[in-house]
């Protein structure tokens, strides 16, 4: 990160080949889903851009990148919400026909399955956590939360999964 704030392009190619994928996750599971998953990735690195002077070398990137993830959601939120309010829905597109998917896509799709029914900040936290690997610190840092409250968001959200699984289980008897 340090070298993209001199300008370096091959730092730049660099943090987009690592980082692209966990942010893609991250807006993918969200309350957009996949469709807009692309376009939210496309502004979040906007964001990351023109804010990059911003970033402190002694500071871990992720909870930086994250943050400024998180604020490019809550912002799409808020738009579309706007939106939604002044919109009227004429017709309903059909879904697509499902196609089969390479193993690792289904994983994914099975994972986003999975946490869709938590709440956001739940979601938040177990993608950042379990999808992109980070400490409960950078975590954290990221939701501007203490990490006490990423453990209990973090605790909250695998009793509900397990009680989940739990149940698809049972009905699978």
């Amino acid at each position: 990160m340090t070298q993209y704030q001199r300008a370096d392009s091959d730092a730049l190619d660099e943090l987009v080949r690592r980082i692209s994928p966990p942010l893609l996750r991250y807006f993918g599971g969200s309350r957009f889903g996949r469709n807009d998953a692309a376009d939210l990735l496309q502004d979040c690195w906007i964001r990351i851009h023109r804010s990059r002077h911003t970033y402190r070398s002694s500071e871990p990137v992720m909870p930086w990148v994250y943050a400024i993830a998180r604020h490019t959601g809550l912002d799409a939120y808020r738009k579309r919400r706007r939106l939604e309010s002044r919109e009227v829905l004429v017709a309903s597109i059909p879904e697509r026909l499902h196609r089969t998917m390479p193993a690792e896509r289904r994983e994914q799709d099975d994972f986003d399955r999975l946490v869709a029914g938590l709440p956001l900040s739940q979601r938040e936290v177990l993608v950042m956590l379990k999808g992109s690997g980070m400490s409960l610190e950078e975590v954290a840092a990221a939701t501007s939360s203490t990490v006490g409250a990423v453990k209990q968001k973090a605790h909250r959200a695998y009793i509900t999964l397990r009680r989940a699984l739990e149940k698809v289980r049972e009905n699978a008897k």
